[in-house]
């Protein structure tokens, strides 16, 4: 089955990617996290995202497109990245989700993916 693990990092955290000092330490854990996905052969696709200052938010109102800069929820936590991964349950998918470097300083939600609709 699959799942989408929807990592969730703390503004602290996303802050460290870019930081001399602290940035080696940050892709590292990511790095041997990614690994150990790959090495066990359940990644089917994912990828980080860029820093919430590069988001934009598009909302249509009354038929009228309204763009804002930044991302649409202002919280303690941003959309860091996201891997669908192929594994057994839930139980494993929720494994994952907890070995994930940004869980234990932000969160990861575990979704299943919905089947592909029937071919038409």
């Amino acid at each position: 089955m699959q799942y989408m693990l929807i990592y969730r990092e703390a503004t602290a955290e996303v802050g460290r990617r870019d930081d001399p000092a602290a940035a080696p330490a940050y892709w590292g854990a990511w790095n041997a996290y990614i690994g150990a996905l790959g090495g066990a052969g359940v990644i089917v696709s994912g990828n980080g995202l860029q820093p919430p200052r590069t988001a934009t938010t598009v909302r249509v109102s009354g038929g009228q497109r309204q763009v804002q800069d930044g991302p649409f929820a202002d919280t303690h936590e941003h959309l860091g990245g996201y891997f669908i991964v192929e594994v057994a349950s839930l139980d494993e998918a929720l494994e994952w989700a907890a070995r994930a470097p940004c869980a234990s300083a932000g969160s990861v939600e575990v979704r299943p993916v919905l089947p592909p609709p029937p071919a038409q």
